[in-house]
């Protein structure tokens, strides 16, 4: 029976890119978006072992119908959960609408998708990897969409310690900023936004669609076999601190004498 890889969010560009890395070690991958459009015109570029499937993550019975097509096509080895957005930029401006909408897409559709490939996943001992964002980590605004990111690693923690006895690894990635084209779109009205973000990243530099996907590659596939239930940090340093503030340290009258 051939392998299956889904990728919910697979037509935008963190998505594409984790489908280009999965079809390097899965029969097929499914692209499913809620732009079918989108998914379509992915899946012909990437070829006859891609297909599209229409899928609103919000949305139980959507996603069951889609879970009915897997079946048909093979055994499903990987879920990456990558269909996501922010919506509210800061705590004070978020409606109770606003915080639903960014729960229910960014942590409840984690579950919802997961629930409904549940027994197909159990049968191939497979692998979940969830694609979260720093800003589950730390407070780097949009606080709904954080909040719900947050969450979205606590669920990876509780898939992989309540279904590993089935074989079921869990993981999360948590990307930095992402190149993509919402940032290319910034760039365009200001052309020193790229080098602005990246005087936060240790780097340098902030995260290409390929770096995560990369790293998804590695926790879905036999070579983190041992690894389970973690959120790796795909962020260029974000996470392990500020270069200014510790430039600035480094330069204090007391941090000279010290080091002398």
């Amino acid at each position: 029976m051939q392998t299956l890889a889904l990728v919910t969010g697979g037509a935008g560009d963190i998505g594409r890119a984790i489908v280009a890395r999965l079809l390097q070690d899965h029969d097929i991958v499914v692209i499913a978006d809620r732009d079918i459009t989108a998914a379509e015109r992915a899946a012909n570029e990437f070829g006859a072992r891609t297909y599209a499937i229409a899928l609103d993550v919000t949305d139980a019975a959507s996603c069951a119908a889609m879970a009915d097509r897997l079946r048909d096509l093979g055994r499903l080895q990987t879920l990456v959960n990558a269909a996501g957005a922010a919506l509210a930029e800061s705590l004070h401006a978020t409606n109770a609408s606003q915080w639903a909408a960014d729960r229910a897409l960014n942590f409840d559709a984690c579950f919802t998708v997961f629930k409904a490939v549940e027994t197909q996943l159990i049968a191939a001992q497979g692998s979940v990897v969830n694609i979260a964002s720093v800003n589950g980590m730390g407070v780097f605004g949009h606080p709904a969409y954080s909040a719900a990111k947050a969450g979205m690693i606590h669920l990876t923690r509780l898939i992989a310690v309540e279904y590993g006895h089935h074989g079921i690894r869990a993981n999360a990635v948590a990307p930095g900023t992402v190149r993509t084209q919402a940032w290319e779109a910034r760039a365009a009205a200001n052309p020193a936004v790229f080098d602005q973000a990246a005087a936060h990243y240790a780097l340098g530099r902030i995260v290409q669609p390929s770096d995560v996907a990369e790293a998804v590659g590695f926790l879905a596939s036999p070579v983190a076999a041992a690894i389970t239930g973690i959120c790796l940090p795909v962020d260029c340093g974000l996470t392990a601190g500020i270069p200014a503030l510790a430039a600035t340290f480094s330069q204090s009258p007391d941090y000279q004498t010290q080091a002398d």
